[in-house]
């Protein structure tokens, strides 16, 4: 019981330090639907709602195995459902302009 109580006290004090923030090292996936803004801004960039300004993602869409790098310089997708909306380069690298709203698979680099 002795060896017990300096145990606990310890774990105690440990869990009540701040603890430093740790960067995210490991990619980060996600899925759902995504649209395109046409005829605003050039290049190959997205809008999400909360990664930072300047991540690099990378946009699959399973059905044609087609992908494109784009990078996060706008606020949105404001529709529901939707995980991002793609500029018009980025929408024709995809071969999404036809079809408007497609469901993509996306990882953070």
């Amino acid at each position: 019981m002795s060896r017990a109580v300096p145990a606990l006290l310890a774990i105690l004090i440990v869990a009540g330090m701040p603890m430093q923030a740790i960067a995210q090292s490991a990619h980060h996936s996600f899925s759902g639907l995504c649209a395109f803004y046409p005829a605003r801004g050039n290049g190959l960039t997205a809008a999400h709602r909360t990664l930072p300004f300047g991540s690099r993602v990378r946009i699959s869409d399973p059905k044609t195995g087609r992908s494109v790098t784009v990078v996060i310089n706008d606020r949105g997708p404001f529709g529901k459902r939707r995980i991002l909306d793609v500029s018009p380069s980025a929408a024709r690298a995809l071969g999404m302009v036809s079809r408007g709203v497609i469901f993509v698979q996306a990882e953070v680099l």
